[in-house]
């Protein structure tokens, strides 16, 4: 977390998925609150974090914010052939 700040969440999990935590905090001596935002944290970082840019991505492209892709391949092209270019110049 960046900062202290906490906020008090409620939540119904199956019983399984409670002791499972449990079981973890057991063994790791640390109490379900830890293990629980450690699970929470790694999901946020993980696939958490790609739905928010697949969104923001959406978001950009519903505002018309895109380039177009023959533009990007265009671009490409000249960075490769340039790159070719040296590269034949040192060689020969």
């Amino acid at each position: 977390m960046l900062n202290n700040e906490k906020t008090q969440v409620s939540l119904r999990l199956p019983s399984p998925v409670v002791a499972k935590f449990d079981e973890i905090a057991g063994l790791l001596d640390r109490d379900r609150t830890w293990v629980m935002q450690k699970a929470l944290s790694q999901y946020l970082a993980g696939e958490g974090a790609e739905v928010l840019r697949d969104a923001q991505g959406i978001a950009e492209l519903d505002r018309g914010e895109s380039v177009d892709l023959e533009d990007v391949l265009d671009k490409a092209r000249t960075i490769v052939d340039a790159a070719e270019y040296r590269r034949s110049q040192r060689a020969g």
